[in-house]
């Protein structure tokens, strides 16, 4: 007499259990590498292009890890320090950050340089990208800096964050990872399902 086995899952109980298991060994897998949860954000504008385009999922890491030789304190390696230092094919580190008060998603943009609080920055940045209307601190939005910070801009952006009002300098305390890779259209099925709840 052959022993009859036991019940079984049904074929479709068990395939969604394996897909589960393998999400969560992927999504564990990320954690461990990255040390941020989520390990993945969606691009939802066309901000820095064409280095990270709309519709991009970008891999994000903690702030501290992975950082360049050029890097602060905080794990940021700035435009101005870059030093040869590129993410995304250009200098810098590109942060990924949320200022008190936003509402909505978080900012992607790239750290071009750190001001002190109360520091005039003007002669530090870049004339383009403050505009030719400014001629000194007092024209400029955000000078003296009102706290210590990073400056801030997309790279398609034609002006800084903090000339732009999104953002005064970004404390790094705002800062809530780092984009290390790009893995381009994948973000689009993220915000898709976004937009449906």
């Amino acid at each position: 007499m052959v022993d009859e086995p036991g019940p079984r899952l049904p074929l479709y109980v068990r395939d969604v259990l394996q897909t589960a298991a393998a999400v969560v060994l992927v999504g564990a897998l990320l954690f461990t590498l990255t040390g941020v949860w989520p390990p993945m954000v969606a691009v939802e504008s066309p901000s820095m292009e064409p280095h990270i385009d709309t519709g991009d999922m970008v891999v994000v890491s903690d702030v501290g890890r992975y950082a360049g030789a050029a890097a602060d304190d905080h794990g940021i390696v700035t435009r101005a320090e870059a030093d040869g230092y590129t993410r995304f094919s250009a200098a810098g580190d590109v942060v990924v950050y949320m200022p008190p008060g936003r509402v909505g998603s978080p900012i992607i943009h790239r750290a071009q340089f750190h001001v002190e609080e109360g520091e005039n920055w003007y002669d530090e940045a870049d004339p383009d990208a403050i505009g030719s209307h400014v001629d000194d601190c007092e024209e400029l939005a955000n000078c003296p800096a009102p706290n210590a910070g990073y400056i801030t801009k997309g790279d398609n952006n034609a002006r800084y964050d903090q000339v732009t009002g999104l953002a005064p300098p970004v404390d790094p305390d705002w800062v809530r990872a780092k984009a290390q890779v790009r893995v381009p259209f994948l973000g689009w099925i993220r915000l898709a399902l976004s937009s449906l709840f």
